[in-house]
């Protein structure tokens, strides 16, 4: 690599990128910003130029220059998530009604390398806003140094605040501590959970909620109760075999999303074990498996659709109206508890 293509992005100018590609500094700007037809040659050109010189198109420049070319980069990992399904139509409902384009990548893993390459490839295909889910919102507020990306950024449903960005989540921790008192009012005492991986701030901050219930309710805490799990559906299933082969087993299990909870479900089935006569189980978010399975889910509502717009909404108004120094604002969206016939109590 050159001594040129070495310099932080920061110090390349556009007129540097149009030298690289042999075209001239207009030229560039209508590629990145998608104004005008050009050769697919010419495009080519200029995206090798970006990329060999690690060029970062001025967000905010271009906001200005063109208030209506809003580009909104939006990250995932896994695409049968549904979770992310629900993020994905919120964004695109508040797109479509504001007027942005949104753009969408997939990153590799869950880590500070992937997520920075992700973050400045979106930026340098246009996007001039980013919206993050977890945990890749989580990885950037832990590394400062990707927000030097130079582009607004607004985090979704985090798992807690976040020091560095902004953005728009439920309570988790009051969510997790309503649920398991929920169960400790029906007469369970031996309450199992199923985590998500360690690297998502939703895991932590629900695990706290769920001490502080059974902590109020004078129960002692049973670590031989909390099972591993990464927010799948087969990972639910290999915790529930653990959860379930104990000899004294629990009489409910709380799985941290929907798809760890129809996991339970369905390991339960397998065992000939009645639900919710000999086991309550309960979930997390209220997405569409939680009604498709039998019997159906109770679970904490997190209105992830309404969250995602709202996020997409507050990223909009900061590209239309930038504030000195930004924001790190985080909005609370209300959390429920849907009573399903999953649950009951504990039968004598």
């Amino acid at each position: 690599m050159s001594q040129r293509s070495r310099r932080s992005s920061s110090a390349v100018t556009i007129n540097e990128v149009a030298a690289r590609a042999g075209v001239s500094a207009m030229t560039v700007s209508n590629v990145l910003l998608g104004r005008k037809k050009v050769l697919e040659s010419t495009r080519d050109a200029v995206y090798q130029a970006v990329e060999e010189l690690g060029y970062t198109p001025n967000a905010a420049a271009r906001a200005l220059a063109s208030a209506s070319q809003l580009r909104l980069g939006l990250i995932y990992r896994n695409p049968q998530s549904a979770f992310l399904s629900a993020v994905l139509v919120g964004a695109l409902i508040a797109s479509a009604r504001l007027g942005a384009q949104l753009l969408i990548r997939s990153c590799d893993a869950e880590n500070e390398e992937a997520t920075a390459a992700t973050l400045n490839g979106l930026v340098r295909s246009g996007a001039n806003a980013l919206l993050l889910p977890p945990p890749f919102c989580e990885i950037v507020d832990r590394s400062p140094e990707l927000l030097a990306a130079g582009v607004p950024m607004m985090a979704l449903s985090s798992g807690r605040e976040l020091t560095h960005m902004p953005g728009v989540r439920v309570d988790d921790y009051e969510a997790a501590r309503a649920m398991t008192l929920r169960l400790i009012a029906l007469g369970h005492r031996r309450i199992a959970l199923i985590e998500g991986p360690i690297q998502h701030y939703a895991s932590a901050t629900r695990l706290a909620g769920y001490r502080s219930a059974l902590a109020a309710s004078e129960i002692e805490e049973d670590e031989s109760l909390i099972a591993k799990g990464d927010f799948t559906y087969d990972s639910g299933l290999v915790a529930a075999q653990r959860l379930l082969d104990l000899p004294q087993r629990p009489t409910a299990i709380f799985g941290f999303n929907d798809d760890i909870a129809a996991a339970v479900v369905s390991e339960a089935h397998r065992r000939g074990i009645v639900i919710p006569d000999e086991l309550s189980v309960v979930g997390f978010d209220d997405t569409p498996i939680a009604v498709k399975i039998w019997p159906p889910l109770t679970t904490v509502r997190q209105p992830i659709v309404e969250i995602s717009d709202l996020a997409t909404q507050r990223l909009v108004e900061a590209l239309r109206q930038p504030k000195e120094g930004g924001t790190t604002t985080t909005v609370h969206i209300p959390f429920s508890i849907i009573e399903r016939e999953s649950t009951g109590p504990v039968k004598p």
